[in-house]
Formats: C-alpha cells, sequence, structure tokens
C-alpha cells in the first residue's frame, strides 16, 4: 500500500510540564501529515532526544488521539531498566503497534486504517527511574484517511400531505458528491453534507418530492470511485365505479361458496350409514346350487338305465 509522509515540520521546545533549567530541552520531531488508504496500514513516526543522556531506566511510551495531554489514549507501553523492549499494555482494537526502539524512537504503526481514524496524533514519552522526566508533542501528527465512496443508507420515507421523500448518505474520502435519477427526474443533484457526523466524511442528498412510482437510483463519487444503490416506490391507486363493483360482488361470490360448502360438509357427516353386508352361504350350499345349475343346464339328459342280474 501506498503510504505518503510530509515532513516539514521539526519540534524543539521545551519542557513546560516539569521545572528545570532552560538548558535542559526535549526534541521531539513528527511529520506534519501521514496519508494512507481505508483498509490499509500507516506508519506515524515519532523520534526524541532528551536532556538526560545516560537514562536507561525504566520508561512508558504513550500515544493519544484528537488533542494533546488529554485526548484518549490509543496505545501504551513500557520498557524495564536496560530494556529495548517495550511490553504493550493497551492498544485499541489490536491495531497499534510500536516500531521503534522506545529508548528514542516511538514510531506507530496502525492496522486496518478507517475514516474514524482520520485525525491527529501525539506521541509522549514518560521516564520513571533516577529521573522523573516527561514530554509529549503539541502539535503532533495528522492521519490523512483517504477512501472510495461507500452508500451507507437510502431509504424512502413519508412527508406532509400523502407525499414521499428519497434520502441518499454516503461516506468517503474525498468527500463524495451526490446524484438522484429517476422517473421523470433525469439526474439532479441534491447534496447537503451532515453536520458533525463521521468527522466530516458524510454527505447525505434528498429528493424532496417523489411525483412518480419507479425506480430512484442514488450515485456517489469522487476522484477515488464510485458507488450507486437504488430504492423502489410504488403507491397503491384505488380502483373506481365498475371495478369496485365487481370485486365487492366477487368477493361476496366467493364468501357464498364457501359457506355452501361447509353447510354441505356438516349435512353428509350427520347422515346415517346403514351397510348391510350380506350373510356368505355355506360351503356346502354352494357345491349344490352348482349341481342344480349343471342338471338344469341339461334337461333332455337320457335317465339311467337300471341292469338287473
Amino acid at each position: 500500500s501506498f503510504v505518503r509522509t510530509k515532513i516539514d515540520t521539526t519540534e524543539n521546545l521545551l519542557n513546560t510540564e516539569v521545572h528545570g533549567s532552560p538548558a535542559q530541552r526535549w526534541s521531539m520531531q513528527v511529520p506534519a501529515e501521514v496519508s494512507a488508504a481505508a483498509g490499509d496500514a500507516a506508519v506515524l513516526p515519532c523520534t526524541f532526544t532528551h536532556p538526560h543522556r545516560h537514562y536507561d531506566g525504566p520508561l512508558t511510551a504513550i500515544w493519544r488521539a484528537g488533542e494533546p495531554y488529554a485526548g484518549p489514549q490509543v496505545f501504551r507501553c513500557a520498557a524495564a531498566r536496560g530494556s529495548e523492549l517495550c511490553q504493550t499494555a493497551l492498544s485499541l482494537h489490536g491495531r497499534f503497534r510500536l516500531l521503534g526502539n522506545p529508548r528514542r524512537n516511538l514510531s506507530l504503526r496502525v492496522e486496518r486504517l478507517a475514516l474514524a481514524d482520520d485525525r491527529r496524533y501525539f506521541c509522549r514519552v514518560e521516564f520513571a527511574g533516577d529521573v522523573h522526566d516527561r514530554y509529549e508533542s503539541r502539535h503532533g501528527v495528522r492521519l490523512h484517511v483517504t477512501a472510495a465512496p461507500r452508500i451507507v443508507n437510502i431509504s424512502v420515507l413519508p412527508s406532509a400531505a400523502h407525499a414521499f421523500r428519497a434520502l441518499c448518505t454516503a461516506e468517503g474520502e474525498p468527500p463524495p458528491a451526490l446524484a438522484w435519477s429517476g422517473p421523470a427526474l433525469g439526474n439532479s443533484l441534491a447534496a447537503v453534507r451532515s453536520p458533525g457526523e463521521g468527522h466530516g466524511h458524510l454527505v447525505t442528498a434528498e429528493l424532496p418530492a417523489l411525483t412518480h412510482d419507479g425506480r430512484y437510483t442514488c450515485t456517489a463519487a469522487n476522484s477515488l470511485g464510485r458507488s450507486e444503490a437504488s430504492v423502489y416506490l410504488f403507491r397503491f391507486h384505488g380502483a373506481s365505479g365498475a371495478s369496485t363493483v365487481a370485486l365487492l360482488l366477487g368477493a361476496l361470490g366467493l364468501k357464498a361458496l364457501l359457506l355452501l360448502g361447509v353447510l354441505a360438509a356438516r349435512a353428509a357427516r350427520r347422515r346415517p350409514e346403514h351397510l348391510d353386508t350380506p350373510d356368505t352361504p355355506p360351503r356346502s350350499q354352494a357345491q349344490e346350487s352348482n349341481y342344480e345349475n349343471l342338471s338344469q343346464m341339461n334337461p333332455r339328459s337320457p335317465p339311467a338305465t337300471m341292469c338287473s342280474p
């Protein structure tokens, strides 16, 4: 990832936080600005010198965001006496890591940048051994995060007199330009910066009156890219005249058919069931009837002759 660092500010200031001789000076070098893209990583350089030339006691390295001295800490680590290893005690969201030797270099790496990281940062070092001293950059380094547009919300809302309006909100750096397109609309530029939201990275465009049903598309664009999202409006238009009568008659007819079906089902359940099953004749009777059938089938057969000895 490409990270641009502009180093044009060098701080060489008196330590106003402690009492001492004017000859005891600290110097802390930080760039004026570091630029990187959202999702990438950035390095915030910070090096310092101090008047305690041979100090090797315990120290604490701190980075703040927003403002010096009182801003919230995003990183803190501590190094033991004689050690160049700084044990991390605080790393906001696990995205901050010290890169340098804390004895002279407090450079900080920030991972997975987001637009919310676009702010000013301040490095600070504290000695806590034989010498108790501390120093903090008063001007800090500006982290400038750039991002392609992203539409974070698009919606249709009711307004006065049964009308509707559409809202589209997008974020990006540089702040994107928004345009609406839709039925009988063409392209309508109506971007209004949302005050106090997202450090100025959010932009909102409103369509105050939607007069036609259909698809409305919001487009956000800046020098790094563009993004689109759509919303649909379909209003119910009530039927009139013969259509209304036909709908009512159809509904009544359907209800009548359903009622007849229910009544028929109930009548069928109440009807007595008489199922007479005929007795099965014995096997011998069935054989006799067979012989009778045979005798009837041969009425002309001659009678049997009796022979006497």
